[in-house]
């Protein structure tokens, strides 16, 4: 590992080609670059989920702590590491402080591993506008996690006003063993599905998604009850002559009910933030059932529509009176 005090991008890319040549590391080997945005209190967090993410998708881990934009001397402190504690690839934790933190792109660009997409994750409340921030405006694919917002559902329809094709969120992906569930309850029953209802905790973005992606599915509207607890707890299913009802058990289970069949206990872990980080990298095209599914939620339409093409908007955070999120870290 070497570390940079007080550096320069130009040393930083000096250092990982010096750290590279140590090592024996091969760029080719790379399948992405993933870009972490998070504040520094989240620091730990983030590292131990990309390296998780990382473990299944070799990737060039580069982790922007933007600190103080409002410092008077612009700053940048940095980590190289290849084949340490974030795991076998490259990686290089970067810290910039003042107003370099606004320009993080001009330290990152010339870090992306060649002829590689780039996945850029908010692991902070996302940001109101992507384009705000240019981290977000050169990646192919971009995470945020309205889990992390004050309000998840204010968060989830600013995500749908903003959304181009290439957005996702991880509410989205906690949603994958519940979509799972639900597809093989219908292994053995026949029928259309006359009503539908949801019940999970009060605003909870996973519920919502969930309810719109039943709903795109099975044409209906889907009913969302609130229950106690922090996130889904059952989904009912109303055939013609057959109920279906999968409810969450104890621990790492659920609970598959059908009538006139008997009950089967099925896995339903509650998953890790690197899994879920982990499936969005792979897959690096749009995610179209992701978009039909916000649609519903928020009351949009023609999300797969729009350009998957960004243009930067300047957004300063210590001027402005409501500053961007992705660009006011402390």
């Amino acid at each position: 590992m070497t570390t940079l005090w007080d550096t320069t991008g130009t040393a930083v890319v000096k250092a990982l080609a010096a750290e590279r040549r140590q090592a024996g590391s091969v760029s080719s080997g790379l399948a992405l670059t993933l870009v972490v945005v998070v504040d520094e209190k989240h620091v730990a967090e983030a590292e131990a989920a990309a390296t998780r993410a990382a473990a299944q998708h070799p990737c060039r881990l580069l982790v922007v702590v933007r600190r103080r934009p409002d410092a008077p001397e612009p700053r940048l402190d940095a980590e190289v590491i290849i084949g340490g504690r974030l795991g076998p690839g490259e990686a290089i934790v970067m810290r910039m402080y003042g107003r370099l933190a606004l320009h993080a792109e001009s330290v990152v660009l010339p870090l992306l591993a060649p002829d590689a997409p780039v996945v850029t994750w908010w692991y902070t409340e996302p940001p109101y506008k992507i384009a705000h921030d240019p981290l977000g405006v050169f990646a192919d694919r971009r995470i945020t996690d309205c889990a992390l917002a004050p309000v998840e559902l204010t968060a989830l329809h600013t995500r749908a006003e903003d959304y181009a094709p290439g957005d996702t969120d991880l509410g989205w992906t906690r949603t994958t063993l519940w979509r799972a569930l639900c597809a093989s309850a219908f292994d053995s029953v026949e029928g259309s599905v006359r009503s539908a209802r949801v019940t999970g905790a009060a605003g909870h973005v996973t519920r919502a998604l969930l309810a719109g992606w039943l709903s795109s599915r099975l044409g209906i509207d889907v009913e969302q009850v609130d229950a106690e607890g922090t996130g889904l707890s059952e989904v009912e299913l109303a055939l013609d002559g057959t109920t279906i009802t999968i409810t969450r058990g104890k621990g790492t289970t659920a609970v598959l009910r059908r009538t006139d069949h008997p009950d089967r206990t099925l896995p339903l872990p509650r998953r890790e933030l690197g899994d879920l980080l982990a499936e969005e990298l792979r897959r690096l095209d749009a995610d179209e059932m992701y978009a039909e599914a916000l649609e519903i939620a928020t009351s949009t339409s023609g999300l797969n529509t729009r350009s998957p093409l960004r243009i930067h908007e300047w957004h300063d955070p210590v001027e402005s009176d409501d500053p961007d999120p992705a660009l006011s870290l402390t």
